[in-house]
C-alpha cells in the first residue's frame, strides 16, 4: 500500500459519526498523580494492568475508535499474554503513540513553553510503527496570562506542531495535531477565544508552509472555555465561543476535530460537547473526544488496583464511552448519568 493509502486508510478507520479517540498517553510523573489518590503506587505492572484494562473492555470499541498509548505501553501485553496494540485492534480500536518528550520554558519568551522530542523523530516513529501503532500524537501547552502567549511563543509552538506532522505523513503515520490552550488562570471567556483563534491561525499557517495535508491529520483543541478560577460557562456559551473560532480557523479539509478534557470534569466534558453537536450547524467537520482523565476517571475510582474490580471499572468506562457517543449527536441528557 502506497503511503497516501495507507495514510487515508488510518483516517477511515478512525473517524466516524459516532466513536472518538481514548487519550491514554500519560507519562510516569502524570500516572503517579493519577494513581496517588486511588492508593495505587505507579510501577510498570500497574501501569500495564490499568491500560490492559481499558483495552481489553468488552464493547468499548462501538464508541472509541482509536486508543493514545505511551511509548512504554507499545511494549505491553493484556492480562493474557496479548500485545496492547493488538488487543486494541482486535476491538477495531486504532492503536496510536505519543511521541513528544514533554515541555520546558522557551527562551526569549518567559512564561511561554515549547515541547521536546523532534531529535531522533523519524526512527522513533519507524520503530513505534513495528509495533503497531499507526497514529501519533504531539502537544503544545499555551498557558494564559495577560502577555502569553507571545508571538514568539506561539509561532515556535505552531513550527514544531508543523515540522512533527509533516515528519509523521512522510513515514505513513496520521499526525494528531494538538495545541492546546491551559484552562489555568482566572481569564474570561473572551480571552480563551482570543488566544485560541491566534494560536490556530499560526498552527495552521506552520502546517500549511510545511505541506501538510490536511486531509490526513486530526486536530486535538481545547474547547474555549473560561479560566478555571474565573468561573464555569454553561454548555451553550462554551459551544457557541468554541464554534466560532473553529469556522474563523481550521480548513474545512480536515476530517475531525477531537477535543481534548483538559481538567474539566467527566460530565462537564460530555455536556459541553453535547452542545457543541447541537449547535454545529453546517461544521465541516467530525466534532468528538480525545478525551483521558474524562473517560478515565470514574473507571480509575472503580478499579482502585484491585483485581476483583476490574469489571465494574471496565462498565465505568463504557457508560462514559457510551454518553460521549450520544453526545456527538447531540442526544446526551444529565439524566442518563
Amino acid at each position: 500500500m502506497d503511503i497516501e493509502s495507507q495514510l487515508q486508510q488510518t483516517i477511515d478507520d478512525m473517524v466516524d459519526a459516532h466513536r472518538g479517540i481514548l487519550a491514554a498517553d500519560e507519562s510516569l510523573p502524570t500516572m503517579e498523580k493519577r494513581f496517588r489518590p486511588i492508593g495505587v503506587e505507579s510501577t510498570e505492572e500497574t501501569r500495564r494492568a490499568w491500560r490492559s484494562l481499558l483495552v481489553t473492555t468488552p464493547g468499548l470499541g462501538d464508541y472509541i475508535s482509536g486508543i493514545i498509548l505511551f511509548e512504554e505501553t507499545l511494549y505491553q501485553t493484556t492480562d493474557n499474554g496479548t500485545p496492547i496494540p493488538e488487543a486494541a485492534w482486535k476491538q477495531k480500536i486504532v492503536p496510536g503513540v505519543k511521541v513528544d518528550k514533554g515541555k520546558e520554558p522557551l527562551p526569549g519568551a518567559p512564561g511561554d513553553l515549547i515541547t521536546r522530542g523532534l531529535d531522533c523523530l523519524g526512527e522513533r516513529i519507524t520503530e513505534y510503527m513495528k509495533q503497531g501503532a499507526r497514529f501519533a500524537k504531539w502537544r503544545e501547552v499555551y498557558p494564559v496570562t495577560r502577555h502569553n502567549p507571545t508571538l514568539l511563543g506561539r509561532r515556535t509552538n505552531a513550527e514544531v506542531l508543523a515540522r512533527y506532522a509533516a515528519n509523521c505523513q512522510e513515514l505513513g503515520i496520521v499526525p494528531i495535531v494538538e495545541p492546546e490552550v491551559l484552562m489555568d488562570g482566572d481569564h474570561e471567556i473572551d480571552r480563551c477565544a482570543e488566544v485560541t483563534e491566534q494560536v490556530l491561525h499560526e498552527v495552521f499557517h506552520a502546517l500549511h508552509l510545511h505541506k501538510v495535508r490536511f486531509e490526513h491529520m486530526l486536530l486535538k483543541p481545547n474547547m474555549v472555555l473560561p479560566g478555571k478560577e474565573c468561573r464555569r460557562a454553561d454548555p451553550e456559551e462554551v459551544a457557541e465561543a468554541t464554534l466560532k473560532v473553529l469556522k474563523r480557523t481550521v480548513p474545512a479539509a480536515v476530517p475531525s476535530i477531537n477535543f481534548l478534557s483538559g481538567g474539566q470534569g467527566a460530565e462537564e466534558a460530555t455536556a459541553n460537547l453535547n452542545a457543541i453537536n447541537q449547535m454545529r450547524g453546517n461544521a465541516p467537520w467530525q466534532l468528538s473526544i480525545s478525551y483521558g482523565r474524562a473517560l478515565q476517571q470514574p473507571a480509575l475510582h472503580a478499579w482502585r488496583g484491585k483485581a476483583e474490580n476490574v469489571e465494574k471499572a471496565q462498565q465505568a468506562l463504557l457508560k462514559r464511552a457510551r454518553l460521549n457517543s450520544l453526545a456527538r449527536k447531540g442526544e446526551y441528557d444529565p439524566s442518563m448519568e
